[in-house]
């Protein structure tokens, strides 16, 4: 849930934005001034009511984040003030893009949250990758009508449903999040406020669980948390690296669910390359190439705190084992890829390597002793290492994949082409 220091009495729950009752267990919570995140607490409740939770909350909150957040909130208060000054007319539109696949049942919650979006000049753009029926059309044309545009992208994968929704986007800013997320009000505004910064071409944004109710979900959080700090950083490659290997680690940047760029960048750097990310071999790393083409063209990547996006995670360990296996095959994926679109970043990437292995071997050894998830029982440190050596196995495997996944490209691009123009002659 989250709470809102300047609202007392108020606990809200992420998604449905609209006020909890008390529990009985432990509550992860996003505290926030004003709307600007300020950290997370966990705490363990045995209040019958929400008003004893939100001060048991409160209490933790003023104990344990900084007392120097002062500043960042001064700061997020001067962008806030400088965008409402704006009139609606002089603000970017903003085209927000979801793709899914056969998952009907779940996306009228993420729908419905785009929908709730406090910007003001804003398209919604709904691609349906390769569905196996028309259930998440009817869904979207009966609940929905003009407020979200509905396409169909015939070829299966991930990228390609994303390039699809590129290809359509009338806005100066692109954004993406995915069906399984729910987005915060304030997102877009958030978004837009970094791209004030004419060399930001894209920003990522914060990603929340938005909800920890298996122990899959709180191992996934321990694992590969979508949090990267409560302050706003940035990546160029026009000044020196704290990393050597910032430039082929851009999962330190963000991740698909909650990223957004500069509309025209994007096209001019390729959008995503289809033989990555889901519904392909490469299983990922589309966002992780994209990232690092925007960088690597001489562009800004910013990571915006306040843009948050609450990301229901995978139920069952099955299905988290197979994801993060999934994470190590599209890392290699992601390098192969950049390899083949730049083949000169090898001699980079090469040069680069031993001292960057090293940082991120010390990184993981780390996080695997202390999982950074404030709800995960240590005792589980040995979950975290089988799946660290799951994705570590991934690792293996990317390049293979990923040429695999060049191969049907070229073998099948005719049968989708032929698809698509079917496709859209039945949406006109």
């Amino acid at each position: 849930m989250e709470l809102d220091l300047g609202k007392p009495g108020e606990l809200r729950s992420p998604g449905e934005f609209t006020p909890v009752g008390g529990c009985e267990e432990r509550v992860l919570a996003l505290v926030r001034h004003q709307g600007h995140p300020l950290g997370l607490i966990a705490v363990t409740s045995t209040a019958g009511d929400s008003g004893a939770l939100h001060e048991t909350l409160a209490q933790s909150a003023h104990r344990q984040l900084s007392v120097g957040k002062e500043l960042v909130l001064e700061a997020a208060a001067r962008r806030r003030r400088a965008a409402c000054g704006k009139a609606p007319a002089a603000l970017p539109l903003v085209s927000v893009i979801v793709c899914t696949r056969d998952r009907t049942e779940m996306l009228p919650a993420c729908l419905d949250s785009v929908l709730r979006i406090d910007y003001p000049r804003l398209e919604v753009i709904l691609v349906d990758n390769a569905p196996s029926g028309d259930a998440t059309e009817r869904l979207v044309r009966s609940r929905y009508g003009e407020r979200i545009r509905y396409v169909r992208e015939p070829a299966p994968g991930l990228s390609r449903a994303r390039n699809r929704g590129l290809t359509l986007a009338g806005g100066d800013i692109c954004a993406f999040t995915d069906d399984d997320a729910l987005t915060d009000p304030g997102w877009v505004t958030a978004l837009v406020e970094a791209f004030d910064d004419g060399d930001v071409a894209c920003v990522t944004g914060m990603v929340l669980p938005a909800e920890l109710d298996t122990q899959a979900q709180l191992t996934s959080e321990a694992y590969a948390t979508g949090v990267r700090g409560f302050t706003a950083r940035r990546w160029s490659l026009r000044g020196p690296l704290e990393d050597p290997l910032a430039q082929f680690s851009p999962g330190r940047f963000g991740c698909g669910a909650n990223m957004a760029f500069r509309t025209a960048i994007l096209r001019a750097t390729g959008g995503f390359d289809p033989a990555t990310g889901a519904g392909t071999p490469s299983r990922g790393g589309e966002d992780l190439l994209a990232f690092q083409q925007v960088l690597t063209a001489g562009h800004t990547v910013m990571y915006q705190p306040d843009a948050i996006v609450w990301h229901r995670h995978r139920r069952t360990m099955e299905a988290l084992a197979r994801q993060v296996e999934g994470y190590g095959i599209g890392y290699t994926a992601f390098l192969t890829a950049a390899v083949r679109h730049r083949p000169r970043l090898l001699a980079t990437l090469l040069r680069r390597l031993p001292s960057g292995l090293w940082r991120w071997y010390r990184a993981n050894q780390r996080r695997t002793l202390q999982p950074d998830a404030p709800l995960l029982d240590p005792r589980h440190d040995d979950t975290i290492r089988a799946l660290r050596r799951l994705e570590r196995r991934g690792l293996l495997y990317g390049p293979y994949y990923y040429l695999q996944g060049i191969w049907r490209q070229r073998h099948t691009r005719g049968t989708e082409d032929s698809g698509r123009r079917r496709t859209d002659s039945t949406e006109e």
